[in-house]
């Protein structure tokens, strides 16, 4: 599926999931499962905002953006990390009322198992992000894929738990169970902001970097040294610059055609990759 897509049908299937844990909380009146609701409301803004940023990343170059306009990616996963944050606050409020004064839970069989429905949304579409997110090399996709598995992993423990509540008659444990649930969410978001923030701050690409290095070391004989190599990430496009030195001998076109094979080859094995040579005599 194309990423348009995969991002709207995350945003839908995001509304459809909150409103069925919702209905798994009141079923319950469980403090752990309204904590479990409350993380899709964020779920629902973060798809919003993937959506939109998803379409403007797919805008064509212009006069303003001459580099394209992917960087909204980053951007939109910066926020989604906040959001999460947020979300793991509001758990841990909701779950400090309860922790004194635990309710009394009700039906918790019907709630874990519409919770369970619920949840296999999720990770089915987690799954599904995940290997749009690598085909294009979406960082919002990426972002949102990691968020919702993340999801699925805390509302398991979630399940454990209040079996182990209801058999051994331990209300606090619902609260307590929130506050792991808040701890790991809030890891994600503080995981998610790193990320992000080191691509929005132009962090070097190790890999594409060594890759570059490879195939300028098979071609090591038609020229004498290259250094200033620098990368950065845009998207899933990453932006490549070096200065190549070469025989002072060579004519100008003689040059030219050595860094456009240099470009071409680099290009075939990374596609992601742009190269740009900057060609000068030795010192």
């Amino acid at each position: 599926m194309e990423k348009k897509q995969v991002a709207l049908l995350a945003l839908i299937c995001g509304v459809a999931v909150f409103t069925i844990k919702l209905v798994a909380y009141f079923i319950s009146d469980s403090v752990a499962l309204l904590s479990d609701s409350l993380e899709s409301i964020v779920n629902i803004a973060a798809s919003g905002l993937m959506f939109f940023s998803v379409c403007v990343s797919e805008k064509a170059p212009d006069s303003s953006h001459k580099y394209g306009h992917e960087k909204i990616e980053d951007i939109s996963s910066l926020i989604e990390g906040i959001l999460v944050i947020i979300a793991a606050a509001l758990i841990i409020h909701a779950a400090t009322g309860r922790l004194h004064e635990p309710a009394q839970l009700m039906q918790l069989d019907v709630a874990i198992g519409i919770s369970i429905f619920a949840t296999a949304l999720n990770g089915a579409l987690s799954w599904m992000l995940i290997r749009t997110a690598k085909s294009y090399g979406s960082a919002a996709l990426e972002g949102d894929a990691k968020h919702l598995f993340s999801d699925v992993i805390s509302t398991v423990g979630v399940w454990v738990g209040l079996v182990v509540a209801q058999f051994t008659g331990w209300g606090f444990l619902d609260s307590v169970l929130a506050f792991i649930v808040a701890t790991l969410i809030m890891k994600v978001g503080i995981e998610l902001i790193i990320k992000s923030s080191n691509r929005l701050m132009d962090q070097s690409c190790k890999k594409e970097e060594e890759k570059i290095m490879e195939v300028l070391d098979r071609h090591s004989f038609q020229f004498i040294d290259f250094h200033d190599l620098k990368t950065r990430r845009h998207g899933s496009q990453v932006f490549a610059e070096l200065h190549l030195s070469v025989d002072g001998s060579l004519s100008v076109k003689e040059a030219h055609d050595l860094t456009d094979h240099l470009e071409e080859e680099l290009k075939e094995e990374q596609p992601n990759v742009k190269l740009t040579i900057h060609v000068e005599p030795p010192e």
